[in-house]
């Protein structure tokens, strides 16, 4: 098989990424497509990034300002202890976005974006926290699953200004479900468990 640079490689040098995707060309096109998923599914489980939980903030009524604190209990199949969404057992139990993604969202709506401004539970960084989507992923004694993404809601044109809502798209971060309770802490690490199967 030729390399990328034209020189023969020898049998079982191939490059180890190029093997998840090969398939059998003769067989029918749903077993191509599952060996595809399942060499993707591989993919995206990857996240060696450690991150670090850099803030936490809880919403303690609809609209009320924020309440930031350094540690809060995490209830399992609620939420966290305090946020109004702790009440409700569903997918929308804890909101967490990207620390990196701030800046970016500060420079497209040109004034200062804190947390507390767009409402969400936890901040994150170091760790791609989209890729933890449908992942476990534990902070500190903690473990969440994401279920889905974070998407902004109207209000964030009230809240940055004209232009707040597009600036934001992609950058909403996502919402996660807790799957085991236990304290979390400003600086703890974040670490991916994998796939909850």
């Amino acid at each position: 098989m030729r390399g990328g640079g034209g020189e023969e490689e020898s049998e079982g040098e191939e490059d180890a990424h190029a093997t998840v995707y090969r398939a059998d060309p003769d067989a029918p096109d749903s077993v191509l497509s599952l060996e595809m998923e399942e060499g993707l599914r591989g993919l995206l489980a990857s996240v060696p990034q450690q991150g670090t939980l850099t803030y936490i903030g809880l919403r303690p009524k609809r609209l009320a300002p924020i309440e930031v604190v350094s540690e809060v209990q995490a209830i399992v199949g609620r939420g966290l202890e305090g946020d109004r969404y702790a009440r409700k057992n569903g997918k929308r139990q804890v909101s967490l976005i990207q620390a990196e993604h701030l800046p970016v969202i500060a420079s497209l709506v040109g004034r200062e974006v804190l947390p507390q401004t767009l409402r969400r539970n936890l901040v994150v960084s170091g760790i791609p926290l989209r890729a933890l989507m449908r992942l476990r992923f534990r902070i500190g004694e903690a473990v969440f699953e994401g279920s889905c993404s974070c998407d902004p809601c109207s209000r964030m044109e009230e809240a940055l200004g004209e232009g707040g809502y597009a600036s934001m798209q992609g950058m909403g971060g996502i919402l996660a479900r807790v799957v085991e309770g236990g304290r979390i802490a400003v600086g703890d690490p974040i670490l991916s468990l994998g796939h909850p199967d």
